[in-house]
């Protein structure tokens, strides 16, 4: 591929949308296979799906940077004898049992789904539904009051639930961050412990379906590929930041209507649009 500064505007663009819309509940996939429909990148079909993943974790990194406190269970207050934090070990291994749905799904079907159903009719449908999901159950939520508000009080079976809501993302358009929130809204979980076991929730997985990819391309890059792949994360760490504080105040005062409105606009503008050309 070539790496000239018509590339590296794409690139950027691309990095500043997985960015913003990957912590957001409005589907970063859906949102990358669109914009990929106007603006098309000058790189292989194989190349260009791990470019999409891997910018992912530029995203992760982020949430890592961010939520480190959180989710690294050693402490070392001297040089010698670590204090290990019980409650973060525990969070990890019940995150561990909410990937398990999805990563089964992800490897029998990831193939099948990336060939039939990354299409702008299935991403605006998606949109669209999940954004209708988004406002009832919000407006169901108004004369709830929420059973866990902490991470702590997420127990194993919550945790397999938003799990299996988790699998429901491998349609594009849905939302990784979108699919978990619902699933934990439901279920009696508050809008900042949904939110922020979304972030736990998203490290292993994108880890993970980044190394699928890479196994699957190979580890032979160029030396454009190479600077393809550290500009588009570098661009996604630095907005997935500011996007990440944006959403964790947003969500102290306000609830997820607005993304919920946001989706079914989209999807009808990306409906319509496809419809007439």
């Amino acid at each position: 591929m070539s790496f000239d500064i018509i590339e590296i505007l794409k690139v950027i663009f691309l990095g500043i949308i997985e960015g913003i819309t990957e912590w957001l509940p409005i589907s970063s996939t859906g949102h990358m296979l669109l914009v990929d429909q106007f603006i098309h990148l000058n790189m292989s079909g194989s190349f260009k799906e791990m470019f999409f993943v891997f910018i992912q974790l530029g995203a992760i990194l982020a949430v890592v940077s961010l939520f480190w406190e959180k989710m690294f269970p050693f402490q070392f207050h001297n040089k010698t004898q670590p204090i290990i934090n019980a409650e973060i070990f525990s969070l990890w291994f019940k995150v561990a049992a909410a990937c398990i749905p999805g990563a089964v799904v992800t490897i029998l079907f990831d193939d099948y789904i990336e060939a039939r159903l990354h299409t702008p009719a299935v991403i605006s449908a998606a949109l669209i539904v999940y954004g209708i999901a988004f406002i009832v159950i919000e407006n169901w939520n108004r004369s709830r009051q929420a059973s866990v508000d902490t991470l702590t009080g997420i127990t194993y079976p919550i945790a397999l639930t938003i799990g299996l809501f988790q699998v429901l993302s491998i349609i594009p358009g849905t939302s990784r961050s979108g699919a978990t929130i619902i699933g934990a809204l439901l279920i009696g979980v508050s809008r900042t412990a949904a939110a922020e076991f979304t972030f736990f929730l998203a490290v292993p997985v994108m880890f993970g379906l980044s190394f699928i990819k890479l196994i699957k391309f190979g580890f032979s890059f160029t030396s454009a590929e190479l600077l393809t792949l550290a500009l588009g994360m570098a661009v996604a760490y630095a907005v997935s930041v500011l996007v990440i504080k944006f959403l964790m105040a947003y969500i102290q005062k306000h609830n997820f209507k607005l993304f919920g409105w946001y989706r079914i606009i989209l999807g009808l503008i990306v409906l319509l649009y496809f419809t007439l050309i």
